[in-house]
């Protein structure tokens, strides 16, 4: 503890000292003295209103509730006098009352408080008449409201409030008719309660409480790991009984500190469902691959066979080393997971390297990220964020383009209106309303593909009215003339009928951000997934550079990674023309180091991308296939194409914990590990390597993903001999510089550390490019982007704009957050979003089925009015099987970061 201005003052007849601002309660936990208290949590403002607290000051006339109390110097204070310990007793005797009668109070709540603190003070009744009971209200899949064991300690309210930002909960009337509400009066299932579960986890007595019956249930073992879906990494705890996770609750991690939302704390039961794969299966003979109807669960059995993992693993090998025999290595390609460990993503993409002789691996930052990544590295030369989500807190102004975080990334969009309401201004832009704009200084709902026109204009702006940092662009940038250039008649008159924005919005948006002491940017796949995805980041990038807001804390530019490890999957090299840390498998030196690593000769070809290999594919020239944890069937553009080609492949191995749709077209089908059922390492957002725990078993034969990996190199000829996790991270640490510095002992002790971590010792670089920027020159780079449009407008055949993304309760090809029963319960149909009045003139009513068509394919569908969604536009999220939205995208190709054009497309709709 930092002793400087410390506070002295005397607590339970001893000298104790206290920081400035503490109360009387934190320096009694701190001093470990037990002072109950039921409306005091960390994180939460103080509100000192259960009174349980209370604790005696020498020279006061009454009792002081000691969590709002500060310490004063000289103070006087007894928390267990008998006045202090009589009122503490009153209190917690009528707090009981408010109970029904004969309650068990670990029936809602397995830690409930109010029975912690009873027990403590040895209370095991109350002398006072049980108030009346109130009707629960079990309308909501995830949260059971049962109010008649609330205390009104409004935790739930400030949880709701100041935490996560969004505004359901209130205290409605006064007095004894007090009571907590939803909105106005609402059912919790019909209120716009987003069921982050924050209100749970902050509830004292299991008023607000899991609807799972055996969530309640206490658990054998706690085990602390991480969140198996977005970018931002929440840390979590698994409370586990009998192999089977009862319920999670948040850690405090450093990219959450504490906080979940709905799939975080809700979206676990999945890894019990009974689909889960248990043995491998293998295709029957004669059995022909229909990429345009999909085996259902029923037909499987018809289809495959169960086998034993010798007989699997042999044929694997043999049907891969006969391809590669006869074609050679480059007819052989892999997919790996953005959902799997670093360790797993690094020997993935080493077995296809090494063992099957070509660079022909990827995974789904070719489908998100893979545009940004490029501009990143072409700018600035890497890929990673400059800063921290959570630097918002330290930004003047927060600029948030082509993102969803309240869908896509639900915890790092509460750092972003914590930091509005302590006085951040926020710019807002993108073609569909987000939730996020209730918060925004500035929306600009831009017409869709018309980014960098917007962006232009902005640099135009920051240009002509002298607002760039000349000393910043002079010393640390180089191409400021040719950017110049090419924005002097971007002027905001001449785009603002592109964009659809205003020239004095623009005007506006340009000078508060140029203006302020620090500016960050964050972006989502509303920049990435378009042809001119990279044209997009480049302007980003520029933006940042001219102004100079990047390189300190408060400042820089954040790609909000899509999926929980796409980020560690990418360090870790799996990418079709990068090694390890980003080193170009052109590059002479870097092959030559990786083939002294790995004892092997590597190609110096690039590979074949995600789409580009599907084209292969079809071609003839790629004729087998390993695809771990991926879903291509549901994920690719233009799937009929899509499965067409993984139907065509001489041989396809599917590793996955559920037969998706993919899997459903394999050869062989071998049953992996899901999240909880692992260890490793997982690299999130922040560049924070974290440690994921294994907390339960997998089920039947089901083998950790490391285990399957290493056992088809070996039937490939490779001496791979991993004994644990900790080896492979070791050998990832010398063939990644950026992470050298971390061991694995570290990571068991602290769960995460940022990178890059250059040494044992470092703590790691939270922000970078603070001196230098890591290119040849140490410069960054200002690449002038111009405005050209979608590869396929609407016309009057396809009069429509299509925009694919994620919802709040799925996430990806809904795999995993489809099988999880609350998710589903909450969203369990798939739904187009329509404005109002194109539902109106296309005489639509909420809920009927249409048809969505574009060129490439067609989808049926029920429609949902959505005043977000712009006049034109329809918007699908990706995650529904049965309305595969993917038929109908395009695979039109971004020439530099070679990404689909998952954002745009014509298509028509049509009434069923």
């Amino acid at each position: 503890m930092n002793t400087r201005n410390m506070i002295g003052f005397q607590l339970n007849g001893e000298q104790v000292q206290a920081l400035p601002g503490e109360t009387l309660l934190q320096v009694a936990q701190r001093e470990g003295i037990n002072v109950p208290h039921l409306c005091h949590k960390n994180g939460l403002e103080p509100a000192g209103n259960c009174r349980a607290c209370m604790v005696e000051i020498d020279g006061e006339r009454t009792l002081a509730a000691s969590c709002c109390r500060q310490v004063e110097a000289g103070m006087v204070v007894t928390t267990d006098s008998a006045k202090a310990v009589a009122s503490q007793r009153m209190v917690l005797e009528l707090l009981l009352a408010d109970m029904p009668e004969n309650t068990n109070l670990a029936a809602l709540k397995a830690d409930n408080e109010l029975a912690h603190w009873c027990e403590i003070m040895g209370i095991d009744g109350t002398r006072f008449d049980a108030r009346a009971p109130v009707p629960p209200d079990y309308s909501h899949p995830a949260i059971a409201v049962n109010l008649d064991h609330c205390i009104q300690c409004t935790r739930c309210v400030r949880a709701c409030r100041e935490v996560q930002v969004n505004d359901v909960i209130g205290l409605a009337h006064r007095g004894e008719h007090a009571t907590i509400v939803f909105d106005q009066g609402d059912a919790l299932a019909q209120s716009t309660c987003v069921a982050c579960g924050e209100c749970v986890q902050a509830c004292p007595t299991g008023a607000l409480s899991p609807a799972k019956p055996n969530a309640h249930q206490q658990a054998d073992k706690t085990i602390d790991s991480v969140c198996p879906y977005c970018g931002v990494g929440c840390q979590l705890t698994y409370h586990v009984k009998d192999n089977t996770i009862l319920r999670v609750e948040g850690q405090n991690g450093p990219a959450n500190a504490g906080r979940l939302c709905v799939k975080g704390r809700y979206g676990f039961d999945y890894v019990h469902h009974e689909q889960r794969l248990t043995h491998p299966l293998i295709r029957r003979e004669g059995v022909p691959k229909n990429p345009v109807d999909l085996l259902n669960t029923e037909q499987v059995h018809t289809a495959f066979r169960q086998a034993s993992w010798e007989e699997a693993l042999a044929l694997v090998a043999s049907k891969l080393k006969q391809i590669k025999t006869t074609h050679g290595g480059n007819a052989l390609a892999g997919f790996g997971s953005a959902k799997g460990s670093n360790e797993e993503a690094y020997l993935f993409q080493k077995l296809v390297r090494t063992g099957f002789g070509t660079n022909n691996v990827d995974h789904c930052t070719r489908l998100c990220h893979a545009s940004s990544v490029a501009a990143l590295l072409e700018g600035i030369g890497s890929g990673a964020v400059s800063n921290p989500l959570m630097d918002v807190d330290q930004a003047e102004v927060i600029f948030v383009i082509g993102a969803n975080p309240t869908v896509n990334h639900p915890v790092g969009a509460t750092w972003i209106k914590n930091a509005v309401k302590k006085g951040a201004k926020l710019i807002v832009a993108d073609p569909r309303r987000s939730d996020l704009a209730r918060h925004a200084t500035h929306f600009l709902q831009f017409k869709a593909d018309s980014d960098v026109a917007l962006l232009n204009a902005l640099l135009h702006v920051i240009i002509d009215e002298n607002l760039i940092n000349t000393e910043f662009i002079k010393t640390r940038t180089e191409g400021f003339d040719a950017l110049k250039a090419n924005v002097a008649t971007c002027t905001p008159e001449a785009m603002a009928p592109i964009c659809g924005i205003p020239a004095s919005e623009l005007r506006a948006v340009a000078r508060l951000y140029a203006k302020s002491k620090s500016a960050m940017i964050l972006w989502g796949m509303g920049i990435s997934q378009h042809t001119h995805g990279t044209d997009n980041a480049r302007c980003l990038i520029s933006l940042a550079l001219i102004t100079g807001q990047i390189g300190r804390p408060g400042t820089g530019l954040h790609p909000l990674r899509g999926q929980n490890n796409v980020q560690g999957a990418s360090d870790a090299g799996l990418i079709p023309m990068m090694y390890p840390d980003y080193q170009p498998v052109g590059n002479t030196e870097a092959q030559r180091r990786f083939e002294t690593l790995w004892n092997t000769p590597l190609s110096s070809t690039p590979g074949l991308t995600v789409v580009e290999t599907m084209q292969a594919i079809l071609a003839g020239t790629v004729k087998g296939m390993y695809i771990l944890g991926e879903n291509p069937a549901m994920s690719d553009p233009d799937l009929n194409h899509a499965r067409k080609a993984l139907a065509a492949l001489d041989f396809l191995v599917v590793q996955d914990i559920f037969l998706t749709e993919t899997a459903t077209l394999a050869d062989v089908v071998l049953p992996a590990s899901a999240f909880p059922e692992k260890t490793g390492t997982f690299t999130n957002t922040d560049r924070l390597v974290q440690l994921g725990q294994q907390a339960i078993d997998p089920p039947g034969l089901a083998r950790q993903d490391l285990w399957i990996i290493q056992s088809i190199a070996q039937g490939l000829g490779l001496s791979w001999n991993y004994q644990t996790v900790e080896d492979v991270f070791d050998e990832m640490r010398r063939a990644m510089h950026s992470i050298e510095g971390i061991t694995w002992q570290r990571l068991q002790r602290e769960h995460a550390v940022v990178y890059p971590c250059l040494h044992e010792g470092d703590a790691g670089q939270a922000v970078v490019f603070t001196e230098e920027f890591p290119t040849h020159s140490g410069k960054a780079r200002l690449v002038p982007a111009q405005y050209r449009g979608a590869a396929e407008k609407p016309d009057v055949e396809f009069p429509f704009v299509l925009i694919t993304g994620r919802q709040l309760e799925h996430w990806h090809t809904g795999s995993m957050t489809r099988r999880a029963s609350v998710l589903d319960a909450i969203e369990p149909e798939p739904t187009a979003l329509f404005n109002p009045s194109d539902l109106n003139s296309l005489n639509i009513q909420p809920g009927d089925k249409v048809s969505l068509r574009s060129r490439r394919g067609e989808i049926t569908i029920f429609a949902r009015a959505d005043s977000c969604t712009p006049q034109g536009n329809v918007f699908v999220p990706f995650c529904y099987a049965e309305a595969a939205i993917n038929k109908l995208t395009h695979a039109a190709l971004d020439p530099h970061g070679k990404i689909p054009e998952f954002k745009y497309c014509a298509i028509a709709v049509h009434k069923n």
